[in-house]
């Protein structure tokens, strides 16, 4: 299994950069785990849109879902989409259409916002829309997905990802504050993709998310082989955010890069 990631930065985009996005390869196997803001246009680099399999949400917070917009226009109105010939394409009678594996409340989520300048069942007209639950095991190809809701300001869902053809399993924590929850799930995973936003823990009101540090005490609590920071910011002092986390983790930790590719 092949990690490769498009966008690593939190709700705001880094120069250049994109929001939350994995693209998942394993054999014929092709999912895109998150699409936030500026995911589709990254995606395109590497892998045709077509030929994705699934995308899997984590939770419904625009910078981990709101590129499904551009995606579902380019699935239903792109020339080669279209049942009649449109020049160099030839026409097609069976389009493609995607999985959509998101959370509890997606299609009513989605439409809420779609629906705000136009036809609300947009993304479900392009993309095949189901909804896993917490306790759910989802196979798309050879890959399979399982979660775990993390303590956020909504309910998010870690997922943790293995493949049929073996290999090692990935656990990526979307949003989370501090959480036992956290630590449980990852334990043990040979690659650990977590969030780290916070130079330090918020100073008032409820925590949603991680420092650099508590990412790298989280894995080795987990006892996990590998950690990569990711949910970044460009303005933060990333050699910093490395140092702090590889220190509470006991080993190397890098931070995700746009274009960087992980082997499973």
């Amino acid at each position: 299994m092949k990690l490769t990631v498009l966008g690593k930065s939190p709700a705001w985009q880094d120069a250049d950069g994109a929001c939350s996005g994995y693209l998942l390869r394993d054999g014929d196997t092709t999912v895109l785990l998150d699409c936030g803001n500026g995911i589709f246009g990254k995606l395109r680099k590497f892998v045709d849109y077509v030929d994705v399999d699934a995308v899997v949400i984590s939770h419904l917070h625009a910078d981990h879902f709101l590129d499904l917009i551009p995606y579902s226009y380019a699935l239903i109105h792109a020339p080669r989409q279209q049942p009649v010939p449109v020049p160099p394409w030839p026409g097609t009678d069976s389009p493609a259409r995607p999985r959509l594996v998101a959370p509890p409340g997606a299609a009513k989520t989605l439409r809420q916002v779609v629906g705000a300048w136009g036809n609300e069942d947009l993304i479900e007209q392009a993309f095949e829309l189901e909804e896993y639950a917490a306790d759910s095991v989802v196979e798309a190809g050879s890959l399979r997905f399982s979660f775990a809701v993390m303590p956020h300001f909504i309910d998010a869902h870690a997922v943790s990802v293995s493949s049929a053809e073996g290999g090692g399993r990935l656990v990526f924590s979307a949003d989370s504050r501090p959480a036992s929850e956290l630590v449980e799930f990852a334990r043990g995973a040979d690659l650990f993709l977590v969030e780290a936003t916070l130079p330090r823990p918020e100073r008032t009101g409820l925590r949603g998310h991680l420092t650099a540090e508590e990412a790298g005490q989280h894995g080795r609590d987990a006892g996990v082989a590998r950690v990569v920071l990711t949910h970044i910011s460009d303005e933060l002092d990333q050699d910093r955010a490395c140092e702090q986390a590889a220190a509470a983790f006991g080993g190397p930790v890098e931070v995700a890069r746009e274009g960087a590719v992980y082997e499973i």
